[in-house]
């Protein structure tokens, strides 16, 4: 049934379930639902005084930027959040560990003593730092997540106090929810295993029984991400994972999943349907060579191949290397992927054809309704 994000916040806003894990591809609505959400359930625009959501996603990260003049230096916008995490609780070095285990222990963020800035040093081979560098992208976002998760655990931490009057800060006793939309998509898949799997262990030990305590929504377009969620979380007993698709129309359906990403939706078909309709409106994104890999990474394992480049048409190394400019992370700030040109669109068009003509299991899969999985 077609609904709009509105009602679909609406309907995860009403359902008593401890966590709610959704399923969607880029492009869908992930991030404009979790801002619809915050909008129900906290109306005002100012959300430090209503504390009754906290939520990571792509708009999280306004919260901090870049002063270029100078040194150069990642300003934090004033907020109740990082300044209770950072200086109320202390927690500066939670951040600082959290940041070197998903980047790098030479790349070092030094917080100034009001905690309004941070600069980034990187220790080179001669032992002379190289002092106020801007990070890429990939590492500011580590360094944001960082932030959020020390703030969620500690949350955590305070809220399962039983008795009100023994917590450090009462700033969260009307905390409803917290929603997490694609933590860190710049991460390689051992560390976002580990991520998803802390996750996992936080929201575990967060006090929830007979509809009260804290609740979470996770979404996220990833499905090693989702995967692993859903077996952490136990979610084959308890119920509460979706996937959330849009119509060609704008609506947008929420249908609830059965299994993790490989039993309960051919993620593959997916991958297949979303570039045929790019291709056919020619709206083909930088997102799309990510997904083009994808589609070709699983033809290539169910098939038996060592490696999915073996499956590329004649000049294999430079349809590899194509693929690879627009799917691997930058690790230059000033690096960033840009916008397919048109005859690079049409790379897209020739890789997807290739796949559709000459490899018949995906011909023969639409006749059978099999999986490739």
């Amino acid at each position: 049934m077609a609904h709009t994000l509105e009602e679909i916040a609406q309907h995860l806003e009403n359902s008593p379930k401890k966590v709610q894990l959704l399923y969607a591809f880029n492009g869908t609505g992930k991030t404009r639902l979790s801002r619809e959400f915050k909008k129900l359930i906290s109306p005002s625009t100012n959300s430090d005084e209503d504390t009754n959501i906290i939520y990571y996603n792509a708009f999280t990260e306004d919260l901090f930027y870049w002063d270029n003049d100078g040194d150069k230096k990642l300003k934090i916008q004033n907020n109740s959040f990082t300044k209770w995490v950072l200086e109320v609780q202390g927690k500066e070095q939670n951040v600082i560990e959290n940041f070197h285990h998903y980047t790098d222990e030479k790349l070092t963020p030094i917080f100034s003593p009001d905690y309004s800035e941070v600069k980034f040093s990187f220790q080179r081979g001669n032992d002379q730092p190289q002092e106020n560098i801007k990070i890429s992208k990939g590492e500011e976002s580590s360094f944001i997540w960082s932030v959020f998760y020390s703030l969620m655990e500690q949350i955590i931490l305070e809220l399962n106090i039983a008795e009100v009057d023994d917590r450090s800060t009462n700033e969260f006793n009307n905390l409803k929810y917290i929603f997490i939309d694609d933590p860190v998509s710049s991460l390689d898949d051992n560390h976002l295993i580990e991520l998803a799997v802390n996750i996992a262990t936080l929201i575990n030990s967060s006090y929830y029984n007979n509809a009260q305590g804290l609740r979470f929504i996770i979404s996220t377009h990833n499905p090693l991400f989702y995967n692993v969620l859903y077996n952490e979380l136990k979610l084959n007993k308890k119920k509460g994972a979706y996937m959330l698709s849009k119509n060609e129309d704008g609506s947008f359906e929420l249908n609830e999943k059965f299994g993790d990403s490989n039993k309960s939706f051919s993620y593959h078909l997916h991958l297949k349907h979303t570039l045929e309709i790019a291709i056919k409106k020619n709206e083909i994104e930088k997102y799309h060579f990510t997904l083009l890999r994808n589609l070709y990474e699983k033809t290539a394992n169910f098939l038996g191949y060592k490696q999915w480049s073996e499956l590329l048409p004649d000049d294999k190394e430079a349809y590899f290397n194509r693929i690879i400019q627009f799917t691997s992370h930058s690790t230059l700030s000033n690096d960033e992927v840009r916008e397919p040109t048109e005859p690079e669109k049409e790379v897209v068009k020739l890789l997807f054809k290739n796949l559709i003509d000459n490899y018949s299991y995906w011909k023969e899969e639409e006749q059978t309704n099999d999986t490739a999985n």
